[in-house]
């Protein structure tokens, strides 16, 4: 996994998001083990305790889990959870505020589809 951090986020939350984008992509399927916190904290260089604060926010949300003397791992399930998880953050933060400003601007539903097929078609 490569990692560079921005300033716009604390460590451990980038941590967190990272390791789920690897879950999501397929990176890191479910049974994977990942790194350790010691591991991720070399490899990173960052401290121990930071990186132990993201990944036990994935072992809060049963993402990730603990073998106990074996290290953590990805839980069943977990990609279609964070999966889940995005696309109602999706729609609360995109497609409600869409349709609510066409609705204001008099977009109907066939010219928001044909906006968004256009634009598609422009990024093949």
């Amino acid at each position: 996994m490569a990692f560079s951090f921005s300033g716009d986020q604390p460590i451990f939350r980038q941590l967190t998001v990272r390791i789920a984008n690897e879950i999501v992509s397929g990176a890191l399927k479910e049974g994977d083990q990942i790194p350790s916190t010691n591991e991720f904290a070399k490899q990173l260089q960052i401290n121990p305790a930071t990186a132990a604060k993201g990944i036990n926010l994935l072992v809060d949300q049963k993402i990730l889990y603990k073998k106990r003397g074996i290290g953590m791992f990805v839980a069943e399930g977990a990609r279609a959870k964070l999966i889940q998880e995005r696309q109602e953050s999706f729609k609360q933060n995109y497609i409600i505020p869409l349709l609510d400003e066409a609705t204001q601007i008099d977009l109907s539903d066939e010219h928001i589809k044909k906006l968004i097929d256009n634009e598609r078609s422009r990024r093949k």
